[in-house]
């Protein structure tokens, strides 16, 4: 979902496209140039754990160019901080010798620091009243009423997209990044899945989920097909996650949209 500053007509902070050059690091001259410099690649490592998700030590070593002592130091420093947390490594198949490798994500703390969530508070106590006034079906109304102006700026976007899903998801996941959610496609054996690793509104969502929802089958609309959700950061995983299967009927308007979640 857009943040909550959204709601109430204010623009997010688009977050950079998934696989985009960090920027280079410029240590100032004098004695705070080395402090300067560790502050600027925790942010870069922030930002690709925010683009990537789940992302092993070697992985944003070798993305930053950094050694793995290097990459080691900031990743513990992060660790006592509280800004990241690891855990293993999913391993597929038989697992070999050795250790597993580790993956490091962002704590929930480190992600509201990466958004604007300070409309959130206002954003949940305006949802509470509007559940209270109207019902359930008020805050679907207004749920839906909310994403329609995304939904319009992505079809825009998405004109020259052409009409396979695949494709369609590709390009809406560059309109998505441009909206902020840093989102990206990525084709499967069972077809395709889009991601958006970035929910400023997440805290919002989780006591509202008709905000996914109605998100959901915006994007059900414009990738042209009927898709599920696995997965949200609404509901405590890494990722939104949206599998558009390889062969599913056509998605018309209204249509329901089905949600399953993989992580139970």
């Amino acid at each position: 979902m857009k943040n909550a500053a959204a709601l109430f007509g204010h623009q997010p902070t688009a977050v950079p496209a998934v696989g985009a050059s960090a920027p280079a690091v410029t240590t100032p001259v004098g004695p705070a140039g080395p402090a300067a410099a560790e502050v600027s690649t925790r942010d870069r490592v922030t930002q690709l754990l925010l683009e990537q998700g789940a992302t092993t030590a070697a992985q944003l070593g070798a993305a930053l160019g950094l050694s793995p002592a290097a990459i080691r130091r900031h990743l513990d420093a992060m660790l006592a901080d509280g800004d990241v947390y690891a855990r293993e490594q999913p391993v597929q198949g038989s697992r070999g010798r050795g250790r597993p490798a580790k993956v490091f994500l962002l704590t929930e703390a480190a992600r509201v620091r990466c958004g604007t969530h300070h409309y959130d508070n206002m954003a949940t106590a305006a949802l509470r009243w509007i559940a209270r006034s109207g019902g359930p079906d008020a805050v679907e109304a207004f749920a839906t009423e909310q994403v329609s102006a995304l939904e319009s700026r992505c079809r825009a976007a998405m004109e020259d997209a052409g009409d396979d899903p695949l494709a369609r998801a590709e390009a809406l996941a560059a309109a998505l990044t441009g909206e902020g959610y840093a989102a990206n496609a990525t084709t499967i054996a069972s077809g395709g899945q889009l991601c958006q690793h970035h929910c400023p509104v997440a805290h919002v969502a989780a006591e509202f989920p008709q905000l996914c929802e109605a998100e959901t089958a915006v994007i059900s609309r414009l990738v042209g097909t009927h898709v599920q959700r696995l997965a949200t950061i609404a509901h405590g995983d890494g990722v939104c996650t949206t599998h558009i299967p390889t062969q599913p009927g056509r998605a018309q308007s209204g249509n329901p949209v089905t949600t399953v979640r993989t992580d139970r």
